[in-house]
Protein backbone atom coordinates (compact mmCIF):
# COMPACT_ATOMS: atom_id res chain seq x y z
CA UNK A 1 0.00 0.00 0.00
CA UNK A 2 2.54 2.44 0.80
CA UNK A 3 4.87 1.56 -2.59
CA UNK A 4 2.38 2.16 -4.71
CA UNK A 5 1.03 5.39 -2.68
CA UNK A 6 4.58 6.31 -3.23
CA UNK A 7 4.21 5.71 -7.28
CA UNK A 8 1.36 7.36 -7.55
CA UNK A 9 2.15 10.37 -6.18
CA UNK A 10 4.95 10.78 -8.22
CA UNK A 11 2.91 9.81 -11.09
CA UNK A 12 0.66 12.37 -10.46
CA UNK A 13 3.31 15.20 -10.37
CA UNK A 14 4.68 13.77 -13.74
CA UNK A 15 1.35 14.22 -15.43
CA UNK A 16 0.41 17.49 -13.58
CA UNK A 17 3.78 18.99 -14.82
CA UNK A 18 2.83 17.98 -18.29
CA UNK A 19 -0.49 19.12 -18.13
CA UNK A 20 0.85 22.93 -16.74
CA UNK A 21 3.76 23.13 -19.33
CA UNK A 22 1.61 22.08 -22.12
CA UNK A 23 -0.67 24.59 -20.92
CA UNK A 24 1.71 27.52 -20.53
CA UNK A 25 2.88 26.66 -23.88
CA UNK A 26 0.08 27.09 -25.80
CA UNK A 27 -1.20 30.09 -23.40
CA UNK A 28 2.17 31.71 -24.59
CA UNK A 29 1.32 31.19 -28.78
CA UNK A 30 -2.07 32.96 -27.75
CA UNK A 31 -0.48 35.48 -26.32
CA UNK A 32 1.91 36.20 -28.75
CA UNK A 33 -0.80 35.80 -31.33
CA UNK A 34 -2.70 38.52 -30.11
CA UNK A 35 0.17 41.17 -30.34
CA UNK A 36 1.03 39.83 -33.99
CA UNK A 37 -1.42 37.74 -35.57
CA UNK A 38 -0.18 38.33 -38.96
CA UNK A 39 3.56 36.75 -38.47
CA UNK A 40 2.00 33.62 -36.22
CA UNK A 41 1.39 29.89 -37.89
CA UNK A 42 -1.42 28.15 -36.74
CA UNK A 43 -0.80 26.33 -33.42
CA UNK A 44 -0.31 23.33 -34.90
CA UNK A 45 2.95 24.19 -36.78
CA UNK A 46 4.40 24.92 -32.96
CA UNK A 47 3.21 21.01 -31.38
CA UNK A 48 6.88 19.78 -32.20
CA UNK A 49 8.06 22.95 -30.54
CA UNK A 50 5.36 22.42 -27.56
CA UNK A 51 7.18 18.34 -27.32
CA UNK A 52 10.47 19.53 -27.10
CA UNK A 53 9.75 21.93 -24.39
CA UNK A 54 7.58 19.62 -21.76
CA UNK A 55 9.96 16.71 -22.54
CA UNK A 56 13.07 18.90 -22.13
CA UNK A 57 11.41 20.46 -18.49
CA UNK A 58 10.18 17.34 -17.34
CA UNK A 59 13.68 15.97 -17.63
CA UNK A 60 15.45 18.93 -16.30
CA UNK A 61 12.98 18.72 -13.12
CA UNK A 62 14.36 14.84 -12.81
CA UNK A 63 17.70 16.50 -12.78
CA UNK A 64 16.54 18.84 -9.99
CA UNK A 65 14.94 15.81 -7.81
CA UNK A 66 11.25 17.82 -7.94
CA UNK A 67 9.94 14.20 -8.34
CA UNK A 68 12.13 12.82 -5.06
CA UNK A 69 10.19 13.37 -1.88
CA UNK A 70 10.83 16.22 0.51
CA UNK A 71 8.51 16.23 2.94
CA UNK A 72 10.61 19.19 4.74
CA UNK A 73 10.72 21.90 1.43
CA UNK A 74 8.53 25.21 1.88
CA UNK A 75 6.65 26.47 -0.96
CA UNK A 76 9.17 29.32 -0.97
CA UNK A 77 11.85 26.21 -1.81
CA UNK A 78 9.88 24.51 -4.65
CA UNK A 79 9.35 28.02 -6.55
CA UNK A 80 13.13 28.65 -6.31
CA UNK A 81 14.01 25.46 -7.33
CA UNK A 82 10.98 25.03 -9.84
CA UNK A 83 12.38 29.11 -11.33
CA UNK A 84 16.11 27.55 -11.40
CA UNK A 85 14.62 23.97 -13.33
CA UNK A 86 12.23 25.92 -15.45
CA UNK A 87 14.77 28.20 -17.00
CA UNK A 88 16.86 25.79 -17.48
CA UNK A 89 14.76 23.57 -19.00
CA UNK A 90 13.46 26.46 -21.31
CA UNK A 91 17.30 27.34 -22.39
CA UNK A 92 17.59 23.32 -23.43
CA UNK A 93 14.94 23.24 -25.64
CA UNK A 94 15.51 26.65 -27.37
CA UNK A 95 19.11 25.11 -28.12
CA UNK A 96 17.28 22.10 -29.27
CA UNK A 97 14.83 23.59 -31.08
CA UNK A 98 17.36 25.87 -33.06
CA UNK A 99 18.49 22.76 -34.32
CA UNK A 100 15.70 20.73 -35.00
CA UNK A 101 13.25 23.56 -36.27
CA UNK A 102 15.66 25.95 -38.27
CA UNK A 103 14.75 25.21 -41.31
CA UNK A 104 11.38 24.30 -40.99
CA UNK A 105 10.13 28.02 -39.30
CA UNK A 106 11.53 30.60 -37.53
CA UNK A 107 10.25 30.20 -33.60
CA UNK A 108 8.84 33.33 -32.10
CA UNK A 109 11.49 34.51 -29.21
CA UNK A 110 8.92 36.63 -27.38
CA UNK A 111 6.88 33.27 -27.72
CA UNK A 112 9.23 31.65 -25.83
CA UNK A 113 10.14 34.36 -22.82
CA UNK A 114 6.29 34.13 -22.14
CA UNK A 115 6.50 30.52 -22.15
CA UNK A 116 9.09 30.63 -19.92
CA UNK A 117 7.01 32.72 -17.54
CA UNK A 118 3.91 30.74 -17.68
CA UNK A 119 5.85 27.66 -16.67
CA UNK A 120 7.30 28.62 -13.58
CA UNK A 121 3.74 30.36 -12.86
CA UNK A 122 1.67 27.23 -13.62
CA UNK A 123 4.00 24.56 -12.40
CA UNK A 124 3.86 26.06 -9.58
CA UNK A 125 0.22 26.30 -9.01
CA UNK A 126 0.24 22.56 -10.27
CA UNK A 127 2.13 21.37 -7.56
CA UNK A 128 0.47 23.66 -4.73
CA UNK A 129 -2.55 21.71 -5.73
CA UNK A 130 -1.25 18.67 -6.24
CA UNK A 131 0.74 18.96 -2.90
CA UNK A 132 -2.37 19.84 -1.24
CA UNK A 133 -4.07 16.98 -1.78
CA UNK A 134 -1.64 14.62 -1.29
CA UNK A 135 -1.03 16.31 2.78
CA UNK A 136 -4.53 15.63 2.70
CA UNK A 137 -4.45 12.11 1.86
CA UNK A 138 -1.09 11.51 4.38
CA UNK A 139 -3.10 12.98 7.02
CA UNK A 140 -5.67 10.41 6.92
CA UNK A 141 -3.23 7.51 7.21
CA UNK A 142 -2.84 7.13 3.05
CA UNK A 143 0.68 6.32 2.26
CA UNK A 144 2.08 7.09 5.69
CA UNK A 145 5.56 5.57 6.09
CA UNK A 146 6.48 4.07 9.61
CA UNK A 147 9.13 6.10 11.60
CA UNK A 148 11.75 4.96 14.61
CA UNK A 149 13.28 7.68 16.48
CA UNK A 150 16.84 6.98 17.85
CA UNK A 151 17.02 8.67 21.46
CA UNK A 152 14.38 9.23 24.08
CA UNK A 153 16.17 12.84 25.24
CA UNK A 154 14.66 16.15 24.76
CA UNK A 155 15.48 15.92 20.92
CA UNK A 156 14.18 12.98 20.16
CA UNK A 157 10.45 14.49 22.13
CA UNK A 158 10.77 17.67 20.13
CA UNK A 159 10.63 15.82 16.93
CA UNK A 160 7.83 13.30 17.64
CA UNK A 161 5.97 16.45 18.93
CA UNK A 162 6.54 18.05 15.11
CA UNK A 163 4.92 14.63 13.51
CA UNK A 164 2.26 14.31 15.73
CA UNK A 165 1.10 17.89 15.07
CA UNK A 166 1.47 17.58 11.24
CA UNK A 167 -0.05 14.22 10.48
CA UNK A 168 0.21 15.25 6.54
CA UNK A 169 3.96 14.85 6.62
CA UNK A 170 2.59 11.11 6.48
CA UNK A 171 4.75 9.51 9.22
CA UNK A 172 3.46 7.35 11.98
CA UNK A 173 6.18 6.98 14.78
CA UNK A 174 5.89 3.72 15.77
CA UNK A 175 8.89 4.25 18.71
CA UNK A 176 11.54 4.95 19.91
CA UNK A 177 14.87 3.15 20.50
CA UNK A 178 16.92 4.27 23.20
CA UNK A 179 19.87 2.60 25.74
CA UNK A 180 17.89 3.99 29.41
CA UNK A 181 16.11 0.86 29.86
CA UNK A 182 14.00 2.39 33.03
CA UNK A 183 12.01 4.36 30.44
CA UNK A 184 8.64 2.11 29.33
CA UNK A 185 7.63 4.96 26.77
CA UNK A 186 7.50 8.55 26.05
CA UNK A 187 3.64 10.14 25.77
CA UNK A 188 2.49 6.89 25.01
CA UNK A 189 5.09 6.22 22.45
CA UNK A 190 6.81 2.91 23.83
CA UNK A 191 10.39 2.74 23.62
CA UNK A 192 11.11 -0.73 21.95
CA UNK A 193 14.67 -1.69 22.73
CA UNK A 194 18.41 -0.77 22.87
CA UNK A 195 20.81 0.47 19.76
CA UNK A 196 21.57 -2.98 19.06
CA UNK A 197 18.00 -4.20 18.42
CA UNK A 198 17.22 -1.91 15.34
CA UNK A 199 18.06 -4.55 12.64
CA UNK A 200 15.16 -6.94 14.31
CA UNK A 201 13.07 -4.06 15.19
CA UNK A 202 13.19 -2.57 11.61
CA UNK A 203 12.52 -5.78 10.59
CA UNK A 204 9.44 -6.61 12.30
CA UNK A 205 7.92 -3.02 12.83
CA UNK A 206 8.29 -3.13 8.75
CA UNK A 207 10.12 0.53 9.35
CA UNK A 208 10.37 3.08 6.76
CA UNK A 209 12.70 5.46 8.40
CA UNK A 210 15.05 5.98 11.46
CA UNK A 211 15.41 9.26 12.37
CA UNK A 212 18.62 9.70 14.84
CA UNK A 213 17.69 12.29 17.13
CA UNK A 214 20.97 12.11 19.18
CA UNK A 215 22.35 16.09 18.29
CA UNK A 216 25.63 15.36 21.54
CA UNK A 217 26.73 11.64 20.28
CA UNK A 218 30.16 11.31 18.78
CA UNK A 219 30.82 10.26 15.51
CA UNK A 220 31.41 6.80 16.23
CA UNK A 221 28.33 6.52 18.10
CA UNK A 222 26.46 7.67 15.12
CA UNK A 223 28.14 5.51 12.90
CA UNK A 224 27.62 2.69 14.93
CA UNK A 225 23.81 3.47 14.59
CA UNK A 226 23.89 4.04 10.71
CA UNK A 227 25.53 1.21 10.19
CA UNK A 228 22.81 -1.05 11.76
CA UNK A 229 20.59 -0.33 9.26
CA UNK A 230 19.62 -1.32 5.76
CA UNK A 231 20.20 1.39 3.94
CA UNK A 232 18.71 -0.56 1.05
CA UNK A 233 15.37 -0.92 2.56
CA UNK A 234 15.30 2.46 5.06
CA UNK A 235 16.49 5.66 4.62
CA UNK A 236 18.25 7.39 7.82
CA UNK A 237 18.16 10.91 8.88
CA UNK A 238 20.18 12.36 11.49
CA UNK A 239 19.47 15.42 13.49
CA UNK A 240 22.82 17.58 13.31
CA UNK A 241 25.25 17.96 16.56
CA UNK A 242 25.11 21.72 17.79
CA UNK A 243 28.78 22.35 15.81
CA UNK A 244 27.32 20.81 12.19
CA UNK A 245 24.34 23.57 13.04
CA UNK A 246 26.68 26.64 14.13
CA UNK A 247 28.92 26.74 11.86
CA UNK A 248 28.00 25.10 8.89
CA UNK A 249 30.57 26.91 6.49
CA UNK A 250 33.92 25.97 7.29
CA UNK A 251 36.89 27.56 5.21
CA UNK A 252 40.26 26.73 5.28
CA UNK A 253 43.32 29.56 5.10
CA UNK A 254 46.94 29.54 6.64
CA UNK A 255 49.17 31.06 8.93
CA UNK A 256 52.53 30.89 7.31
CA UNK A 257 51.90 27.76 5.45
CA UNK A 258 50.30 26.27 8.60
CA UNK A 259 46.81 25.17 7.51
CA UNK A 260 43.69 26.48 9.78
CA UNK A 261 39.80 26.33 9.74
CA UNK A 262 37.86 28.99 10.13
CA UNK A 263 34.92 27.79 11.36
CA UNK A 264 33.06 30.92 12.69
CA UNK A 265 32.47 34.58 10.85
CA UNK A 266 30.46 37.10 10.81
CA UNK A 267 27.71 37.38 7.63
CA UNK A 268 26.81 40.62 8.44
CA UNK A 269 28.90 43.49 8.33
CA UNK A 270 30.27 46.16 5.99
CA UNK A 271 27.56 46.78 2.83
CA UNK A 272 25.66 43.64 4.02
CA UNK A 273 24.91 45.79 7.36
CA UNK A 274 24.19 48.91 5.19
CA UNK A 275 21.62 46.58 2.82
CA UNK A 276 19.88 44.69 5.72
CA UNK A 277 18.92 48.12 7.72
CA UNK A 278 17.71 49.10 3.75
CA UNK A 279 15.72 46.46 3.27
CA UNK A 280 14.20 47.01 7.35
CA UNK A 281 13.60 50.53 6.53
CA UNK A 282 11.72 50.00 3.72
CA UNK A 283 10.14 46.94 4.70
CA UNK A 284 8.73 48.69 8.01
CA UNK A 285 7.40 51.89 6.09
CA UNK A 286 5.39 49.81 3.69
CA UNK A 287 3.91 47.69 6.45
CA UNK A 288 3.23 50.08 8.34
CA UNK A 289 1.59 52.41 6.16
CA UNK A 290 -0.66 49.60 4.57
CA UNK A 291 -1.34 48.01 7.54
CA UNK A 292 -2.48 51.47 9.59
CA UNK A 293 -6.16 50.99 8.70
CA UNK A 294 -5.97 47.38 10.20
CA UNK A 295 -4.06 48.59 13.32
CA UNK A 296 -6.87 51.32 13.77
CA UNK A 297 -9.36 49.08 13.87
CA UNK A 298 -7.47 46.69 16.40
CA UNK A 299 -6.70 49.66 18.80
CA UNK A 300 -10.58 50.30 19.04
CA UNK A 301 -11.49 46.57 19.62
CA UNK A 302 -9.06 46.49 22.26
CA UNK A 303 -10.07 49.43 24.42
CA UNK A 304 -13.99 47.72 23.60
CA UNK A 305 -12.88 44.38 24.55
CA UNK A 306 -11.26 45.09 28.06
CA UNK A 307 -9.72 47.37 30.26
CA UNK A 308 -6.77 48.69 29.78
CA UNK A 309 -4.36 50.37 27.17
CA UNK A 310 -4.09 49.56 23.83
CA UNK A 311 0.02 48.51 23.65
CA UNK A 312 2.10 46.75 25.47
CA UNK A 313 5.57 47.72 26.40
CA UNK A 314 8.25 45.36 27.28
CA UNK A 315 11.75 45.55 28.12
CA UNK A 316 13.54 43.39 25.83
CA UNK A 317 17.36 42.79 25.18
CA UNK A 318 18.95 43.22 21.52
CA UNK A 319 21.87 44.36 20.01
CA UNK A 320 25.27 44.12 22.07
CA UNK A 321 22.91 43.23 25.36
CA UNK A 322 21.42 46.61 25.05
CA UNK A 323 17.85 46.70 26.70
CA UNK A 324 14.67 48.33 24.72
CA UNK A 325 11.00 48.48 24.93
CA UNK A 326 9.56 46.15 22.63
CA UNK A 327 5.78 47.26 21.12
CA UNK A 328 2.50 44.62 21.25
CA UNK A 329 -0.98 44.85 21.00
CA UNK A 330 -2.10 44.31 24.53
CA UNK A 331 -3.31 40.70 24.26
CA UNK A 332 -3.21 39.72 28.00
CA UNK A 333 -5.16 41.08 31.08
CA UNK A 334 -3.67 44.47 32.55
CA UNK A 335 -2.70 42.86 35.74
CA UNK A 336 -1.33 39.78 34.38
CA UNK A 337 1.73 39.51 36.26
CA UNK A 338 0.83 41.45 39.36
CA UNK A 339 0.60 38.00 41.27
CA UNK A 340 2.99 35.82 38.99
CA UNK A 341 5.89 38.08 37.52
CA UNK A 342 7.85 37.03 35.11
CA UNK A 343 6.79 33.60 33.60
CA UNK A 344 6.49 32.42 29.94
CA UNK A 345 3.03 32.65 27.77
CA UNK A 346 2.11 28.60 27.83
CA UNK A 347 -0.89 26.79 25.84
CA UNK A 348 -4.51 28.01 26.84
CA UNK A 349 -3.27 30.53 28.75
CA UNK A 350 -6.00 32.02 31.05
CA UNK A 351 -4.73 35.49 31.07
CA UNK A 352 -5.66 36.48 27.92
CA UNK A 353 -8.36 38.54 26.49
CA UNK A 354 -11.08 37.00 24.18
CA UNK A 355 -9.96 39.46 21.29
CA UNK A 356 -6.15 38.85 22.74
CA UNK A 357 -6.73 35.18 22.00
CA UNK A 358 -7.46 35.72 18.38
CA UNK A 359 -4.50 38.51 17.94
CA UNK A 360 -1.75 36.11 20.02
CA UNK A 361 -3.06 32.89 17.31
CA UNK A 362 -2.70 34.91 14.29
CA UNK A 363 0.75 36.79 15.32
CA UNK A 364 -1.48 39.88 15.09
CA UNK A 365 0.21 41.57 18.41
CA UNK A 366 2.97 41.46 16.82
CA UNK A 367 2.53 44.73 14.31
CA UNK A 368 3.46 47.38 16.29
CA UNK A 369 6.85 46.14 16.13
CA UNK A 370 7.06 47.35 13.05
CA UNK A 371 8.09 50.68 14.87
CA UNK A 372 10.77 49.39 16.72
CA UNK A 373 11.98 48.40 13.30
CA UNK A 374 11.92 51.54 11.89
CA UNK A 375 13.77 53.38 14.85
CA UNK A 376 16.29 50.46 14.43
CA UNK A 377 15.82 48.56 17.44
CA UNK A 378 15.16 45.75 15.90
CA UNK A 379 15.39 44.09 12.18
CA UNK A 380 12.62 42.54 10.16
CA UNK A 381 14.22 39.35 10.16
CA UNK A 382 16.54 37.78 13.32
CA UNK A 383 17.03 36.10 17.06
CA UNK A 384 13.47 36.64 18.86
CA UNK A 385 14.46 39.15 21.47
CA UNK A 386 13.90 37.85 25.24
CA UNK A 387 13.15 39.44 28.38
CA UNK A 388 16.78 40.44 30.34
CA UNK A 389 15.48 38.38 33.46
CA UNK A 390 15.21 35.03 31.18
CA UNK A 391 18.67 36.59 29.47
CA UNK A 392 20.03 36.08 33.06
CA UNK A 393 19.06 32.35 33.56
CA UNK A 394 19.72 30.86 29.95
CA UNK A 395 23.34 32.76 29.62
CA UNK A 396 24.69 30.58 32.59
CA UNK A 397 23.15 27.25 31.28
CA UNK A 398 23.37 27.54 27.21
CA UNK A 399 26.43 28.13 25.55
CA UNK A 400 26.78 30.47 23.13
CA UNK A 401 23.63 32.16 24.36
CA UNK A 402 24.63 35.51 24.35
CA UNK A 403 26.15 35.31 20.60
CA UNK A 404 22.67 35.95 19.52
CA UNK A 405 23.10 39.53 20.62
CA UNK A 406 25.58 40.19 17.68
CA UNK A 407 22.52 41.39 15.85
CA UNK A 408 19.81 43.01 16.20
CA UNK A 409 16.49 40.75 17.13
CA UNK A 410 13.98 40.30 14.61
CA UNK A 411 10.05 40.02 14.34
CA UNK A 412 10.32 36.44 12.72
CA UNK A 413 12.98 34.45 12.52
CA UNK A 414 14.86 30.99 11.14
CA UNK A 415 14.17 29.12 14.37
CA UNK A 416 10.18 30.89 14.50
CA UNK A 417 9.74 29.46 11.18
CA UNK A 418 10.83 26.08 11.90
CA UNK A 419 8.51 25.68 15.02
CA UNK A 420 10.68 27.12 17.58
CA UNK A 421 8.44 29.44 19.12
CA UNK A 422 5.87 29.93 22.37
CA UNK A 423 7.07 27.33 25.08
CA UNK A 424 9.77 25.36 23.17
CA UNK A 425 13.39 24.01 23.44
CA UNK A 426 15.35 27.19 24.55
CA UNK A 427 18.61 25.10 23.15
CA UNK A 428 17.84 24.20 19.91
CA UNK A 429 16.39 27.62 19.63
CA UNK A 430 19.63 29.06 20.28
CA UNK A 431 21.04 26.72 17.74
CA UNK A 432 18.94 28.08 14.93
CA UNK A 433 19.73 31.31 15.76
CA UNK A 434 22.87 30.76 15.66
CA UNK A 435 22.76 29.47 12.65
CA UNK A 436 21.09 32.11 11.07
CA UNK A 437 24.03 34.51 12.28
CA UNK A 438 26.72 33.12 10.79
CA UNK A 439 25.28 32.20 7.62
CA UNK A 440 22.71 35.23 6.70
CA UNK A 441 22.17 36.06 3.60
CA UNK A 442 19.92 38.49 1.61
CA UNK A 443 18.19 35.63 0.01
CA UNK A 444 17.81 33.97 3.47
CA UNK A 445 16.21 36.92 4.55
CA UNK A 446 13.35 37.18 2.27
CA UNK A 447 13.08 33.36 2.53
CA UNK A 448 12.04 33.62 6.55
CA UNK A 449 9.57 36.51 5.46
CA UNK A 450 7.76 34.92 2.55
CA UNK A 451 7.25 31.21 5.14
CA UNK A 452 6.61 33.54 8.02
CA UNK A 453 3.54 34.73 5.63
CA UNK A 454 2.81 31.19 4.90
CA UNK A 455 2.62 29.87 8.39
CA UNK A 456 0.52 32.91 9.54
CA UNK A 457 -2.94 31.47 10.11
CA UNK A 458 -1.24 27.70 10.58
CA UNK A 459 1.17 27.93 13.45
CA UNK A 460 0.66 25.45 16.70
CA UNK A 461 3.16 27.26 18.61
CA UNK A 462 1.82 30.74 18.28
CA UNK A 463 -0.41 30.82 21.63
Amino acid sequence: MKHRAKIMFTVSLVVIDTLMVSLAFFVGYQLRLQSDYQNILPFSSYLGMMVVHVISTLVVFFFYQLYHRQRALSYADQFYAIFGASSVGTIIAIAFISIFFKNQLDYPRLMMVYIWGLTILFTTLGRVIQSRIQLSLQARGWGEEYVLIVGAGEVGRMIMQKIRRTPELGYRVVGFVDSNTKVVAVQTVPILGKIEDLPELIETQNIDEVLVAMPEATHHEILKIVSKVDRGKVSVKVFPDVFQIMASKVTVGDLGGLPLLTVRDTALRGWRLTLKRTIDVAGSVVGLVFLSPIMMILAALIKLDSEGSVFYTQERMGLDGKSFMMLKFRSMRADAETETGPVWATTNDDRRTRLGTILRKLSIDEFPQLINVLLGEMSLVGPRPERPIFVEQFKNSIPRYMDRHREKSGITGWAQINGLRGDTSIIERTKYDLWYIENWSLALDFRILIRTFLQLFNDDNAY
